[in-house]
């Protein structure tokens, strides 16, 4: 039997959800690795919907896991029925939605709450020392929860390669050790058994993402 790993979704596009290439990339290589995905969401409303095409805030409203059910092909389920037992390891996409429908990080940055169900769920994989794959924003997560933790999200220097560098320097304000990678690389953190990528906080080609994403989800199967 393949490895079972949950994937959690935080709505669906960049701006309000999660990142749907980067979500695809994770749900590619899991298959390839052999590995079963079972994707969840949050049944809650997104903190606001972005019209992707102007980059602003609309008056609509939409739900977590209605929307990330287009990801998922409709084959999801409410975070709220996710059990730990039953799985091997826990992959988080990145994409705002984490830090708006998972966490208050959009607005308040490392004073921000994570969502009760969210922190519950990286807990109990982490208590079960069970693997934890993070990519793009979705590493802060685990910088508020877990003190002294190892991660990356790319550079900690801004520059036109690295326009959310100063993500790191909030997360080592956290009590977190932060590791410069490449897009393409990626780090483990062996104690807490957490595998980090930096993903579309580089502006990279979308290849080099997939693959950073790629070395991410092996590394994540290896240690369940």
């Amino acid at each position: 039997m393949g490895k079972r790993v949950a994937v959690v979704l935080a709505g669906c596009g960049v701006y309000d959800g999660s990142e749907i290439h980067e979500s695809s990339a994770v749900l590619v290589h899991l298959s390839r690795e052999g590995a079963q995905a079972e994707v969840y969401a949050p049944d809650v409303d997104q903190m606001h919907v972005v019209d992707h095409v102007k980059g602003q805030p609309t008056q609509e409203k939409r739900n977590v896991l209605v929307e990330s059910a287009r990801i998922a092909r409709g084959n999801i389920k409410d975070l709220a029925k996710l059990d730990v037992k039953g799985l091997d390891a826990l992959i988080i996409p990145g994409g705002f939605g984490v830090a708006k429908n998972l966490s208050t990080w959009a607005t308040q940055g490392k004073n921000c709450i994570i969502s009760k169900e969210v922190e519950d769920i990286l807990k109990a994989f982490h208590a079960a020392k069970k693997p934890i794959g993070l990519c793009c924003i979705s590493p802060v997560l685990a910088a508020k929860i877990f003190p002294g933790c190892e991660l990356t999200v790319g550079h900690d220097t801004e520059c036109e390669k690295w326009p959310y560098a100063k993500t790191a320097e909030t997360m080592k304000e956290l009590g977190c050790k932060h590791v410069n990678k490449h897009v393409t690389e990626i780090h483990v953190d062996v104690k807490n058994k957490l595998v980090t990528t930096s993903a579309f906080m580089c502006n990279a080609p979308i290849h080099e993402i997939y693959d950073g994403i790629g070395k991410m989800v092996k590394e994540v199967v290896r240690l369940a």
